[in-house]
């Protein structure tokens, strides 16, 4: 398995492979990888020749100091696991901060035509603009052809095919379903963190999403939204930040439902002081 920890090293390896007529898949995590990574990897392995695999945590798009300190960084065991899926078509990108911002840790300002505005916008000040910054970045020194990211993050997967359209940027982004524990948690990194009470709790947020869903076709929006504040209310561990009934294109509210338009249900919860993020389909 190839690993570069400095940009010029990764841009002149996959120059090397598009002389090749080689095609590159671009998976781009902050590491402590887990089994919805890996099937990421797959995805982009059963469609590319070669899959770079990018594994930093991006400090622009913390504004939570104490998160970010505290998130895992595991990158010697996420090695070994992404050797169980290839051992010579996946490339390993790990840089450092300085490799990334030479010295200037701050994001590029955005306007993704309000998307980055609804909410988790509206609950982690200039996330969006983190996000946009460093996959922007991994765009400019990777150049892929087609990168993949997992659709728990479905509001950053819209914001990333806008970031592309906005800037000409000639990448396909491949939105991926979200991989789930048998528990039907989403599967996330910060899951490592959750206590044992809490992990035990955690499956409650998919359970309320798949019964939302089932009222939704029936209720309406408002009804949806105020059973599912009612069903944390009276949860001893789990503290609801939002729920959200929003249009896929938009990412706002929906006030009245229509049959022509698409939505989903977004959610964010505490588990203790670990924030879970998850979203379901609604039709």
């Amino acid at each position: 398995m190839e690993f570069y920890s400095e940009k010029q090293q990764i841009t002149a390896a996959v120059d090397a492979f598009k002389t090749k007529q080689l095609t590159i898949g671009l998976v781009p995590t902050m590491g402590a990888l887990h089994e919805g990574h890996l099937q990421l990897v797959k995805k982009a392995l059963d469609n590319n020749d070669k899959v770079v695999v990018s594994i930093f945590v991006n400090p622009t798009q913390f504004d939570n100091k104490e998160d970010l300190e505290k998130y895992p960084r595991t990158l010697k065991s996420d090695m070994n696991l992404l050797k169980t899926v290839s051992k010579d078509n996946i490339i390993v990108y790990a840089p450092t901060v300085d490799d990334i911002y030479e010295g200037k840790i701050a994001p590029q300002r955005f306007d993704f035509g309000g998307l980055e505005l609804e909410m988790e916008g509206k609950f982690r000040n200039e996330h969006f603009d983190g996000v946009g910054t460093i996959v922007k970045r991994f765009f400019n020194i990777v150049k892929p052809h087609n990168a993949y990211f997992g659709e728990k993050d479905f509001q950053q997967l819209q914001i990333i095919k806008k970031l592309v359209d906005k800037f000409h940027i000639p990448v396909n982004v491949v939105g991926c379903k979200i991989h789930r524990e048998a528990s039907g948690l989403a599967m996330s990194s910060r899951n490592t963190r959750l206590k044992p009470e809490y992990k035990k709790a955690a499956p409650f947020i998919y359970k309320t999403l798949t019964t939302a869903k089932k009222r939704f076709g029936t209720n309406s929006a408002n009804k949806v939204l105020e059973w599912v504040e009612n069903q944390f209310s009276e949860h001893n561990l789990l503290e609801l930040e939002y729920f959200i009934i929003a249009d896929i294109e938009t990412l706002k509210p929906v006030k009245r439902k229509s049959n022509k338009k698409s939505y989903r249900a977004f959610i964010a919860v505490y588990a203790d002081d670990i924030r879970l993020i998850d979203n379901i389909a609604l039709n």
